[in-house]
């Protein structure tokens, strides 16, 4: 069993001081201890000093890099001296066999990262008008992913461990699309980065372990429909980097045409809802059920 843990915890703003200090503490409460616990702190000076002073036995840096998560992300794995570098968004909890699920798979070398569950924890109701299909647009695990232990395209970012290996080989997060603060929360910087190491390790996986559970906050703010446009929209263009990058070097984006099609459809019924929202109040099962009728059946 892999011993040798870093994990890195990237935060923004003090805002979400009271997540962070639960994420913080749900890595502490490991069955299987981290080596070390980096918390990074994304240009917010204030933010820095309070970490400094309240919480102790954690590695705090900056983000040296432009703002944004993936120069935050960089600067961790700079500073992290573990086999396994594994991440935890700042408003997600871990359960406490999290460490333990994520990193059994690495008992195969073919293994270069592996990737957990992530539970949408609403802060308010769940939308009725948001699909489990469309649970990627608050960073959580979508109708679709595996049940059981299987191999992926890339981990979610808010859960997920890479082998300190990938990153010494193939370089670091790269992005065409930042990612800064609650704008364009979305660069797709785990899916590219795989797709590098799968070119360098033909025969390398991603595995996606779904007992390795994080429980993400989802606030109001990430519920509505302003919030689902915007990222859809920079996810969109990402993908679209992304597969283009993939298909010039030859490597099969598997960005999977059943589930476009899938999220094309919703994606409209849930644009159809929102206009008749006002007059008609279509019934909360309506996309699901057209959902159903003209695409699975």
């Amino acid at each position: 069993m892999i011993q040798d843990i870093s994990v890195i915890i990237c935060a923004y703003t003090e805002k979400r001081w009271d997540d962070l200090v639960a994420a913080i503490e749900s890595v502490r409460q490991q069955t299987l201890p981290a080596t070390e616990i980096i918390i990074v702190i994304d240009h917010n000076p204030q933010l820095l000093e309070r970490v400094q002073d309240h919480i102790p036995d954690v590695m705090v840096v900056e983000n040296a890099e432009a703002r944004g998560l993936r120069g935050a992300r960089n600067g961790g794995i700079a500073a992290a001296k573990g086999q396994i570098i594994a991440f935890l968004d700042d408003d997600a909890v871990a359960i406490p066999d999290w460490l333990m699920f994520l990193t059994k798979g690495y008992t195969d070398p073919n293994v270069l990262g592996t990737g957990g569950e992530v539970t949408p924890s609403w802060v308010d109701n769940k939308p009725a008008w948001l699909p489990e299909d469309f649970y990627w647009v608050v960073g959580c695990t979508y109708r679709g992913m595996p049940q059981t232990a299987s191999t992926i395209r890339n981990p979610i970012g808010a859960n997920m461990s890479i082998r300190r290996e990938v990153f010494d080989t193939v370089g670091d997060f790269h992005s065409e699309i930042e990612r800064v603060g609650a704008q364009h929360a979305g660069g797709c910087e785990e899916t590219e980065l795989c797709i590098r190491a799968r070119q360098h390790w033909p025969q390398g996986v991603f595995l996606y372990q779904p007992e390795a559970r994080v429980f993400h906050r989802v606030p109001g703010s990430r519920t509505c429909w302003r919030y689902f446009y915007s990222r859809c929209y920079v996810e969109g263009l990402a993908s679209w980097t992304c597969a283009s990058r993939s298909h010039r070097d030859g490597v099969s984006y598997d960005n999977g045409r059943l589930f476009d099609r899938k999220c094309l459809f919703m994606g409209s019924e849930i644009k159809r809802y929102h206009r008749s929202k006002q007059s008609s109040s279509p019934s909360k099962y309506h996309c699901r059920a057209r959902f159903n009728t003209e695409v699975e059946g």
